[in-house]
């Protein structure tokens, strides 16, 4: 399983939010980058950079942020938050970005993303999935749809998507541990899927849960800037 840390940035900053509430906001650090640093440093290989400016604007805003990570570690980068537009896509790709993160559009412009997937190739996106009861919920969950999780994700692996991850909104940035019994019946019915947990990993433990059903990816977040899960625990992992 590969463990992904996620860097979420406002105004070019390292935060977490709660529950994906802008007032519940706490900035970690000022240099995006140094955190990167020190990822690659501990023998991580992949990021999950999250642009919440771009996701509340509907346009890439933090791109720089990305630029400067890429230039500056050998992480392989998926970033998300924003990509309304082609020239969205184009300068998140110039900017160094492995892979794009689509979640909203995917839900609200199907044949747009499909014409993506055509032109550049599904293996340059990650599909995010986030679920409430569920559900996908989108705009950075401030919108829940009545589009159905395993319905959405069969559409989109149905044309080309092999990478995916799911986040449980409801367990976002609560440290409360992850959806297991919903990745569980995402995992079964897609079992050739490059399948990544998300949200509410608080401890090694759960890491292992996830590895044990199966997960073949594991997103974190506030569990690393909170020290419930050490740059130690990470490497060693």
């Amino acid at each position: 399983m590969v463990l992904i840390p996620a860097i979420d940035i406002i105004d070019g900053k390292c935060v977490r939010l709660t529950q994906g509430d802008y007032a519940q906001k706490t900035v970690y650090n000022e240099n995006p980058l140094e955190v990167a640093k020190m990822f690659e440093a501990a023998g991580l290989q992949r990021l999950h950079l999250v642009d919440l400016d771009g996701a509340k604007a509907g346009a890439v805003k933090n791109w720089k942020v990305l630029e400067s990570i890429a230039n500056h570690t050998g992480l392989v980068i998926d970033f998300g938050g924003g990509i309304k537009k082609e020239e969205d896509l184009q300068l998140v790709f110039g900017s160094g970005a492995a892979l794009a993160t689509i979640g909203s559009l995917a839900v609200k412009n199907e044949a747009l993303f499909s014409e993506w997937i055509e032109k550049y190739g599904a293996g340059k996106f990650l599909l995010g999935a986030d679920v409430k009861d569920e559900k996908i919920a989108i705009g950075g969950w401030l919108e829940t749809t009545d589009v159905e999780v395993t319905g959405f994700i069969e559409k989109y692996a149905g044309k080309g998507i092999r990478q995916l991850f799911c986040t449980d909104v409801s367990k976002d940035g609560k440290l409360e541990g992850p959806s297991v019994a919903l990745y569980q019946k995402i995992i079964a019915r897609f079992p050739e899927l490059f399948f990544i947990a998300s949200g509410g990993v608080s401890s090694i433990e759960d890491l292992e849960e996830l590895r044990a059903i199966g997960c073949s990816g594991a997103i974190i977040g506030k569990a690393i800037y909170e020290n419930r899960i050490t740059i130690d625990q990470l490497r060693s992992f």
